[in-house]
């Protein structure tokens, strides 16, 4: 018998953030362990939603952030690389970024697809693992991205031939979702929502588990 039937965690999530592929795990087995349902929040990366990101962006944080996320991931005894390729086209000098970014707006159109198929949990869970594990190259090409799906139980001819057909309105729930976030108070990811308290980054699931726990003895 789940514990919260009535609690829903929302997770606002990106496909190229390392950080929210190394909280899936911890946040499925919380989820398995207390009854408490994920709301899947796809949104698109950092970069898309605020363009101006690495203009203003501290000269440190990228080295920092690099050294960090795989810091995290061999704590957490995660396997880990960066895509190959980088959803996100950007020069490795300048940082500057394309305007035009297909590989990013297609994986978060098939993941809001896969959500509103009641499968976007799973199918982000397969996805990134397929992105960050380290296990593949070229992600983007071959069968990789349909054998993914086809673990979700979802049907990739289907999936993907949906996501073609509506660009436009794929783009608009992916909008909302950020607009979602902007709502609840912050603006990257992963960011956790539960009741009323928000909680940002993967080292905050346990203050967000605490917090579920609490609940069962009040």
């Amino acid at each position: 018998m789940p514990k919260h039937p009535h609690k829903t965690i929302t997770l606002f999530w990106s496909f190229r953030s390392p950080y929210s592929y190394l909280a899936l795990p911890r946040l499925q087995s919380l989820s398995e362990s207390t009854g408490v349902a994920i709301d899947m929040r796809v949104v698109h990366p950092n970069i898309l939603r605020n363009p101006n990101y690495f203009k203003t962006m501290n000269a440190l944080a990228r080295l920092y952030f690099m050294r960090d996320t795989a810091r995290t991931a061999e704590f957490l005894g995660m396997p880990f690389r960066r895509p190959v390729p980088d959803p996100i086209q950007q020069n490795p000098t300048t940082l500057e970024v394309s305007a035009d970014q297909p590989l990013a707006r297609w994986l978060g159109h098939l993941g809001i697809a896969a959500t509103e198929a009641g499968r976007g949990f799973n199918f982000c869970l397969e996805v990134s693992r397929l992105l960050w594990d380290g296990a593949v190259d070229q992600w983007h090409e071959g069968d990789h991205l349909k054998n993914a799906c086809h673990q979700t139980g979802l049907d990739w001819s289907e999936l993907s031939a949906q996501v073609s057909a509506h660009p436009d309105y794929y783009e608009q729930q992916l909008q909302a979702n950020a607009d979602a976030l902007t709502a609840a108070g912050h603006w990257g990811v992963p960011t956790m929502v539960y009741g009323e308290e928000t909680f940002f980054g993967q080292d905050r699931i346990d203050v967000l588990a605490w917090c579920i726990q609490k609940d069962t003895t009040t």
